[in-house]
């Protein structure tokens, strides 16, 4: 089962999403580079998929170059659509964004007719540093940790040009089940709706599979990337563990303590440039994802009909 995020203010922030947008003529979806797939929130699609957006791909110098220029192009591909990779750090892409929310929106501007700009994703994914980053002030609250946004703020980066930001927020209910383990992986979760050892565990996986090199290099186990490549999760974590020095008395391994090592070397950007999933990957996530909501949908209907014959 996807891990679940969705305390009470995020509700608050969809309604909020919902009555703003009718006065929104652009929207900036902020992405994380190393998750452009699991970072997209279909709850902010169907509440704004009516206006002109900008799928910015922030933290791009930290996610694998390759893959960043592969999202782009899947992103691009769509109608409407304006896709920009970005380090939020950075303030002459923060300026090529202010100017690709004008392309989209040619008709507005000028003080009679102001563009207006609604700035959202999911939570911890850069998004304040880079208000902060285009407005050339500390506006924002910035912070690596999810939910630290938590009313919505109006911003005016130009004479003409107002820009609302809102909350991080994901959705309901994550049905792509690898999506729930990159957001956790990413600090986009809250620390409460997930385990670090299964999250640590599914980020090995991937790993192995496509980075194995930047774990021996991260970790020096001596292994080589072929054997990291073909190790079970759990082996690896434990040499980890040992390495790291994760070990409690009796020489047994913490595994509680390693896991939250790989996770922080990941968050931190210490494994080197990782992207965790490319677009056709996503895609078979997304269809395995929703086919075994329509068998849980079924399975729940079919319950309901039961429980209602059984009362007759």
């Amino acid at each position: 089962m996807a891990i679940q995020w969705f305390p009470g203010h995020m509700n608050l922030t969809r309604k909020l999403i919902a009555e703003r947008i009718k006065e929104i003529d652009v929207v900036i979806e902020v992405l994380d580079a190393r998750l452009p797939g699991s970072s997209f929130n279909p709850l902010l699609q169907e509440l704004t998929g009516h206006k002109p957006r900008v799928k910015l791909l922030n933290k791009q110098d930290v996610a694998d170059p390759v893959q960043t220029q592969a999202w782009l192009e899947w992103y691009n591909a769509q109608p409407e659509t304006r896709a920009i990779p970005m380090d939020a750090e950075e303030a002459a892409p923060a300026r090529r964004l202010a100017q690709a929310c004008r392309e989209l929106a040619p008709n507005r501007g000028g003080l009679a007719k102001p563009l207006r700009v609604l700035i959202c994703g999911v939570p911890n994914v850069g998004k304040s540093t880079l208000i902060n980053s285009m407005s050339n002030k500390r506006q924002a609250k910035a912070a690596d940790e999810a939910g630290v946004t938590k009313d919505e703020q109006r911003i005016v980066l130009d004479d003409d040009f107002y820009l609302w930001d809102t909350p991080g927020m994901l959705w309901p209910r994550i049905i792509v089940e690898q999506s729930g383990f990159n957001l956790a992986a990413a600090g986009s979760v809250g620390r409460n709706a997930y385990d670090e050892e299964l999250v640590a565990l599914e980020l090995l996986l991937y790993l192995q599979k496509h980075y194995a090199q930047n774990l021996e290099d991260r970790y020096k186990l001596g292994w080589g990337a072929q054997k990291i490549a073909a190790a079970h999760d759990d082996e690896l974590l434990e040499a980890i563990a040992r390495k790291r020095g994760a070990v409690m008395s009796g020489g047994r391994v913490n595994t509680q303590k390693a896991a939250e090592l790989v996770i922080t070397d990941f968050r931190t950007h210490i494994l080197g440039r990782i992207t965790l999933e490319t677009p056709a990957e996503f895609a078979q996530w997304v269809a395995a994802g929703e086919a075994a909501e329509q068998q849980r949908q079924a399975l729940a209907e079919a319950k309901k009909k039961q429980r209602k014959a059984a009362r007759r």
